[in-house]
């Protein structure tokens, strides 16, 4: 397939993100509710992808966000600049000291366990980044002086107020202007989308944000909310992942918008907390691939399993140009990442090649 990308000499960055960043807090084995003490990283779902195409596989990156100006959002800065992401990006907002103007976000996450699943608690209203306009980052000197092969964003930024869904909206129109190529995670989460209009609004944002973008990623259940498309087939067929519908649902995606490059899904059957069945299927120039199938995968932290998953697809995509190659980097990446804690990966290039030809997990020395 022919992305048409940039070239890389003429761009600052091989990629880059627009949305929030949060500072995650994490019990580990315990439970939120009864934790003394927790564990903290960063992450959100539009950065953990441009996270992973730098410190998995090598690419130089940057994110797009805002924090409010305090000891919080330095520690944020930190986590990221530890993760080798370039942070010259961030807007930095000034806040009244106890988060009436804007604060940083916070996110409560517990893995889950067995017959108990996993549970994230936000607390990311009024943040930063959901308070800033299009006015706030200035996109033309981004995209047009320094240069950015691909911009990815997605539905959770989107979300997150009404200047959200035009910050992301003046980007990708600004991004394509200058010949970006852009993905888009729709990320449905309906609990965000209840303060600003609901199922009604999230269809209305999210179709017209379709319009502009070059590869979009989601599940099922994201490609129903958002675009209002369905996987054909009762609930007995759905169970074992039917993937006549789940091709049927993306061969309609592409012709309803022609702008569509590739369109990728993760399918996931959930057996436990902690067992899943894991793969991926991508269409590109009229082709549907699948990934190699990852039955019976064993978790210890679910929660950016997919944003893992869409930063191999873009990867592969853009060094190869071939949706069979890039749909399995991204299943394998995912793979990886939901065995080590955190939002982010932990895992190298390697050691993802080493999975996508069936390595095993014997002790290596």
């Amino acid at each position: 397939m022919n992305l048409n990308l940039r070239p890389k000499e003429e761009c600052t960055f091989d990629a880059v993100s627009l949305g929030e960043v949060m500072l995650r807090l994490d019990p580990g084995e315990g439970r939120i509710r009864t934790a003394r003490s927790f564990r903290a990283w960063e992450g959100g779902g539009e950065y953990n992808v441009v996270r992973g195409l730098r410190r998995c596989f090598g690419l130089k990156t940057a994110v797009i966000t805002a924090f409010a100006d305090n000891e919080v959002g330095m520690l944020m800065e930190d986590f990221i600049l530890q993760g080798g992401v370039d942070t010259s990006l961030i807007k930095w907002m000034e806040t009244d000291g106890i988060g009436r103007t804007c604060r940083n976000g916070l996110n409560f996450t517990e893995r889950g366990f067995g017959i108990r699943g996993a549970i994230g608690c936000s607390d990311r209203a009024n943040t930063a980044i959901s308070k800033a306009t299009p006015e706030d980052f200035d996109f033309e000197y981004i995209f047009g002086e320094l240069g950015v092969r691909w911009l990815h964003t997605g539905g959770i930024y989107a979300a997150l107020s009404e200047q959200s869904c035009e910050t992301v909206l003046a980007a990708i129109k600004t991004a394509k202007k200058y010949g970006t190529i852009v993905s888009y995670d729709l990320n449905y989460r309906p609990s965000m989308w209840s303060a600003i209009g609901g199922l009604e609004k999230a269809r209305e944002v999210n179709r017209e944000i379709a319009k502009y973008v070059d590869v979009m990623i989601g599940n099922e259940e994201d490609f129903t909310a958002c675009l209002g498309l369905e996987v054909e087939g009762n609930d007995a067929e759905l169970k074992e992942l039917n993937l006549d519908g789940y091709r049927k649902m993306i061969n309609h995606a592409a012709e309803i918008y022609p702008n569509f490059k590739a369109v990728a899904t993760t399918l996931r059957e959930v057996k436990t907390a902690t067992v899943n069945d894991w793969s991926a299927i991508c269409w590109a120039d009229g082709q549907i691939y699948q990934s190699r199938e990852y039955k019976g995968l064993e978790i210890m932290d679910r929660v950016g399993g997919g944003d893992s998953f869409a930063s191999g697809l873009i990867y592969g995509l853009m060094t190869t140009g071939n949706a069979e190659t890039a749909v399995n980097y991204g299943a394998a990446h995912g793979a990886l990442a939901m065995t080590t804690p955190g939002d982010t990966t932990m895992v190298n290039k390697k050691e993802v090649e080493a999975v996508m030809g069936g390595a095993g997990a014997r002790v290596k020395r």
